[in-house]
Parts: C-alpha cells; sequence; structure tokens
C-alpha cells in the first residue's frame, strides 16, 4: 500500500471505528432494533448517504460491530485467563473484567441478546455465536487446569460449568438493565463465590 492509499484508508477506518461506537453508544439508550442509519449519522455528525459510503448496508454495520466486540472482549478475557498461576484466581478475573467492560459499555449486552434473539442464521447472529463459542473455550481451559491441579470437582464438566459462568455474567447484566445500569461491583463478589462454591472441591475432606 503506498502512501497516498493509506492517508485515504485511515479517515474511511476512523469513520467505520466512529459508527461501531454510535451504535453501541445509541444501544445503550434504546432497542437496536429501532436504531437506523439516520440515527447513526446524526449521532457523528454525517449525512445518511455518507454513512452509506463506508458500509454498504445496515447489516454490514451491524457486523462491523460484531467483529470489534470480539476483537475487542476476547483478548481482554483471555489476557484475565492467564493473569495468575491459580485457575480460581484467574476465573475471578475474567469475571471482573467482564463485567467491568460492560459497565464501560452499556450498549453491548443489548446489542448481544438482540442479535441472538433473531430468528434467521444472519452473518452477525453468526459472528456473536462464534464468539461466545470462543469465550466459552477460554473458560473451558482454565477449568480443565483448575481441574488438573485439584481446585474443582472431579466430576465437573468443564463444559456445563463455562455455560453457567457465561450464565451468571448475562444474570447480572439483566438486573442492572433492568434497573437502568447501577454499579455492578456490590454484586458481583457475592455471585462469584456462589459460582466457585458450586464448582470447587471441598478442601476441608
Amino acid at each position: 500500500m503506498n502512501a497516498a492509499t493509506a492517508s485515504l484508508r485511515q479517515p474511511a477506518e476512523a469513520r467505520q471505528a466512529e459508527m461501531v461506537q454510535a451504535v453501541l453508544a445509541l444501544a445503550a439508550q434504546q432497542e437496536p432494533a429501532s436504531i437506523t442509519t439516520t440515527d447513526i449519522a446524526k449521532a457523528i455528525g454525517l449525512s445518511q448517504g455518507a454513512v452509506f459510503r463506508h458500509f454498504p448496508s445496515k447489516q454490514a454495520i451491524w457486523l462491523n460491530v460484531a467483529q470489534w466486540l470480539e476483537a475487542t472482549l476476547l483478548p481482554l478475557i483471555q489476557t484475565a485467563a492467564t493473569s495468575s498461576p491459580d485457575p480460581l484466581e484467574s476465573l475471578g478475573n475474567i469475571f471482573r473484567a467482564h463485567l467491568q467492560f460492560v459497565q464501560e459499555n452499556p450498549g453491548v449486552p443489548r446489542f448481544i441478546f438482540h442479535e441472538l434473539q433473531q430468528p434467521a442464521d444472519s452473518p452477525v447472529k453468526q459472528q456473536v455465536a462464534g464468539m461466545l463459542q470462543g469465550y466459552s473455550g477460554i473458560l473451558i481451559r482454565v477449568l480443565q487446569q483448575a481441574k488438573a491441579q485439584g481446585q474443582v470437582l472431579p466430576e465437573l464438566d468443564e463444559r456445563s460449568a463455562a455455560t453457567l459462568f457465561i450464565g451468571s455474567i448475562q444474570g447480572l447484566v439483566m438486573q442492572s438493565m433492568l434497573a437502568g445500569f447501577p454499579a455492578l461491583q456490590p454484586l458481583i463478589a457475592g455471585v462469584l463465590a456462589l459460582y466457585l462454591r458450586a464448582i470447587c472441591k471441598d478442601m476441608s475432606e
């Protein structure tokens, strides 16, 4: 790529990133299904025609949002997963990192729930489902490490435990959404402790 092409592409990539953030900001305030390209254009100070110069369709914008989520959230989770030699501590770090990400990006859970509820198996839904599958894979590896170190029940099914982990986070997020996104911090420790108690081996035996 020559310098001229790079200089033309840079603003386009920056505009696309702006649109992603605009969608998530709007999703924090309204149902994702109700967000229009006019809303997105207005949020970043462009005309609707300018939006379509960067993306051929609204579906393409949504796919870009889903790709941003995977590229942003999964590395965050992977970093937390390798943050400690103690797998249980790493699980706690994943739990807190994910919820901190949600607090900083309140439009994310609305976007994810909206896409997963769609009956059609669209590219956007596939992207979101793939991200959750990757997330589950990270959790399974950490749980396998915990089992190898004798920290969790020997009969623990790691896939079920990973599903329960993600479900616990989703439950907290849903409660927070219903209450208008208050601070999640007071609830995190209690829910995490209950989860760990459910999967951990009783070391007093």
